[in-house]
C-alpha cells in the first residue's frame, strides 16, 4: 500500500484518539497525538519493532496507550511533551515571526485598501468620504494613533492635505488599481514622517529626547518582558539544581530504585520538565535581548535622521519635494521598525506566559517545602558550580586517538558551536558507573528517550527527526522518509592558466560529418548567372543640397506731407445784394 494511503489511515486513528480524548473531558490537538503515536511506537516496552507490520490488534494497542497516556492526570511527563508542541507551533526564526507581523496587518487592512481602491465616487459627500477613508488607512497602516482619536484624524488629515490635497482625488480615481495601493504605500510614509517631525516640533527642544518618539509599548514593555523572563528562567534554574541534588543523593544512597517510597521517576520527569521550560526562556531571552540591541540601535538612526531633517528644513517657508520626501520617508521606515520590534516583543511574551500551565504538574507533586526536607543537609551546586569542579580535569587526545577532539584553546569559535544533547552530560544522563565508550553511551541515550519521549526534543536527538508518527495495518511500524537538504559548493574558474582551443570538437561523429564535408567541397564549383531583373543594376547615390535661409528687401516705406485746403466765404449774410468774398486760408507745405 503507498504512502498516501498509510497517512490516511493512521490520520483516521488520530482522529479517534481525539475524540476519545474530548469524551474524556481532554482538549488535544492533532499534532500532540502525532507524537504521542510516535512516542508510543518507539518505547520498547510497547512490544513494537520497526520491522514488524501492524496488525488490528496492534493499531487498538497503540490506540488504548496512546489514550492512557493523554489522558494521565497530574503528570510532568505529558505537561513536557504538551510544552514542546506547543512551542514548536507557536515559535519560529525572527524573520518568520517578522513576516507573519506584515502579512497580519496586510490582511487586516486589506479589506478598507480594497474599498478605497474600487470606489467610484460621484458626488462631493462621496469624495469627502472616501479622502476620509484613505486618512484612516493611513492611521491604521502607520499605527500613529486611533482614527477615532479626534487631534490624531486633524493631525493626519492635515499633513495629507499638505501632499495629497482633496482636489487631486480626481487624478488618483484614474489609476490602475495596482497603482493606487502604491501610491496608498507612498502617502502613508510621507505623511507618517510629517507626523513625527511635526511631534519632534512641538518638543521644542533643540535636542529632542528622541526616546519619547518611539512607540510606547516599547519603552514600557522591554524593560518588564526581560525581567520577567530572567525572573522565571532564575526560578526554573534553582528548582533544576534542587531536583539534581535530590537526584543525586538517592543514586549515591544504597536504596534500590524499587524499594525507595520516594517517587523517582516522577523526581526525573520534573527534572526534565524544569530544564525544558529554562531552555525555552533562554531562547525567548536572547530573542528578546536582540529586539532591545535593534530598538537601540533604529533609536539612534532616527535621532540622527531627524536632526538631518531640521536642517534641511529650518525655518524654510518651501522646501523642494525631492530633497525633503526622501527624509521623511526614512523617518517612516525607522518608526514601522521600532513597531515591529514591539509586536514582536508582545508575541515574545505571550509565550512566555502561555508555557506557564505546563509547570503546573510538577508543583503540584514536588512543593519546595517538601523537596527541601528531601535535601536536609545536602548542598545544591549550580551549573556554574559543577562545570568549576570540573573545569581542572583535562583530556588527552593521545590517549584516545579513536575521536576527534575539539578543544576550547585551540578552536575558533568554540563557544558558538551547537553542543550534542543540548550541552545536558550524557553520561550523569544515562549512569554515573556506566559504561565508558562514548559510541555506547550515544546507544543508550536514544535508549532512555524511547523510554521518555519528552527527551528526544530536550536533548534535541537528531536520529528521530525523520520518523513519521504515521503506521496501518499490513504496513512497517514507522514510515522512515528521505531526508534532504540543499547543499552547494564554490570552485575556482580556471585555477590554470587558459588554453581554449576554438576548433577543438570532442564528438567523433561530429569530426566525420566535418571531414565529410570538406571531402565533398572538392567536387564542387562555384557559378554566379545575371537575370533580367538583375542586369544592370548598381546601387546608386543622389545627392541634394539643403536649404538656406536667404533673406531680401523688395521695397522701402516712405511717407509725404499735403497741404490741407480751407477756404473762407465772406458776406454769406446780412445783404442781398452784396458779393460774396471767397479768401484761401490753405497753408503752404513749406511751412
Amino acid at each position: 500500500m503507498s504512502l498516501a494511503d498509510a497517512e490516511a489511515v493512521i490520520k483516521n486513528i488520530i482522529i479517534k484518539i481525539v475524540q476519545g480524548c474530548a469524551m474524556g473531558g481532554q482538549v488535544v490537538s492533532d499534532t500532540l497525538v502525532a507524537f504521542m503515536v510516535n512516542a508510543v511506537v518507539l518505547d520498547p516496552r510497547n512490544g513494537f519493532s520497526v520491522d514488524q507490520t501492524l496488525t488490528k490488534q496492534d493499531v487498538q494497542k497503540i490506540e488504548e496507550l496512546c489514550l492512557d497516556k493523554l489522558m494521565e492526570k497530574c503528570s510532568p511527563s505529558l505537561d513536557t511533551i504538551k510544552m514542546q508542541v506547543y512551542f514548536d507551533m507557536n515559535y519560529t526564526s525572527r524573520r518568520e515571526f517578522l513576516e507573519e507581523i506584515h502579512q497580519v496587518k496586510e490582511s487586516r487592512l486589506s479589506p478598507l485598501s480594497r474599498e478605497i481602491a474600487d470606489s467610484r465616487v460621484k458626488t462631493r459627500e462621496e469624495l469627502d468620504a472616501l479622502y476620509r477613508k484613505i486618512v484612516t488607512y493611513i492611521l491604521l497602516l502607520s499605527g500613529m494613533g486611533s482614527p477615532t482619536d479626534v487631534n490624531t484624524l486633524q493631525e493626519a488629515t492635515a499633513a495629507l492635505q499638505s501632499i495629497f490635497p482633496q482636489s487631486e482625488l480626481g487624478t488618483f480615481m484614474m489609476l490602475l488599481k495596482r497603482d493606487k495601493e502604491q501610491q496608498l504605500n507612498e502617502l502613508t510614509m510621507i505623511v507618517t514622517g510629517i507626523q513625527l517631525f511635526n511631534k519632534a516640533i512641538k518638543m521644542g527642544e533643540e535636542e529632542t529626547d528622541f526616546h519619547e518618539l518611539v512607540p510606547t509599548v516599547i519603552n514600557e514593555a522591554l524593560p518588564v518582558i526581560n525581567k520577567s523572563i530572567e525572573s522565571e528562567m532564575s526560578v526554573s534554574q534553582s528548582l533544576a539544581w534542587k531536583y539534581t541534588a535530590v537526584l543525586e543523593k538517592l543514586m549515591e544512597s544504597v536504596c534500590q530504585p524499587g524499594e525507595c517510597d520516594i517517587p523517582i521517576v516522577l523526581l526525573q520527569q520534573a527534572l526534565y520538565n524544569v530544564r525544558q521550560h529554562e531552555a525555552f526562556l533562554r531562547m525567548l531571552l536572547a530573542d528578546a535581548c536582540l529586539c532591545a540591541k535593534n530598538v537601540e540601535i533604529l533609536q539612534r538612526e532616527l535621532s540622527l535622521q531627524m536632526k538631518l531633517l531640521k536642517e534641511t528644513v529650518q525655518s524654510k517657508t518651501a522646501v523642494p519635494t525631492v530633497k525633503v520626501f526622501p527624509l521623511f520617508k526614512a523617518l517612516s521606515k525607522l518608526w514601522c521598525g521600532l513597531q515591529d520590534e514591539a509586536e514582536l516583543l508582545n508575541i515574545l511574551n505571550n509565550i512566555r506566559l502561555n508555557l506557564q500551565p505546563f509547570l503546573t504538574s510538577q508543583a503540584k507533586i514536588f512543593s519546595e517545602a517538601y523537596l527541601d526536607s528531601l535535601l536536609e543537609t545536602s548542598e545544591v551546586k549550580t551549573d556554574e558550580q559543577r562545570m568549576t569542579e570540573s573545569s581542572d580535569e583535562h583530556i588527552v587526545p593521545s590517549e584516545m586517538k579513536a575521536q576527534e577532539w575539539l578543544l576550547p584553546d585551540t578552536t575558533a569559535g568554540s563557544n558558538d558551536l551547537p553542543l550534542q544533547y543540548n550541552g545536558i552530560c550524557g553520561y550523569m544522563l544515562v549512569n554515573r558507573n556506566g559504561l565508558l565508550l562514548p559510541d555506547d553511551f550515544i546507544a543508550e541515550i536514544a535508549e532512555r528517550a524511547k523510554i521518555s519521549p519528552e527527551l528526544i526534543h530536550l536533548l534535541k536527538l537528531q536520529q528521530f527527526s525523520s520518523i513519521s508518527p504515521y503506521c496501518m495495518p499490513g504496513s512497517s511500524v514507522l514510515v522512515r522518509h528521505v531526508t534532504k537538504c540543499e547543499s552547494s559548493t564554490q570552485t575556482d574558474i580556471h585555477p590554470l592558466e587558459t588554453n581554449v582551443v576554438n576548433s577543438y570538437e570532442w564528438n567523433e561523429w561530429e569530426l566525420r560529418r566535418k571531414a565529410i564535408k570538406l571531402a565533398d567541397l572538392l567536387t564542387k564549383v562555384t557559378k554566379s548567372s545575371q537575370t533580367e531583373l538583375s542586369h544592370m543594376r548598381r546601387e546608386n547615390v543622389t545627392q541634394t543640397w539643403l536649404l538656406k535661409n536667404v533673406a531680401c528687401q523688395s521695397k522701402r516705406d516712405g511717407e509725404s506731407n499735403t497741404p490741407k485746403p480751407q477756404m473762407y466765404l465772406a458776406h454769406l449774410r446780412g445783404r442781398r445784394d452784396g458779393h460774396v468774398v471767397k479768401t484761401n486760408l490753405a497753408r503752404s507745405v513749406d511751412e
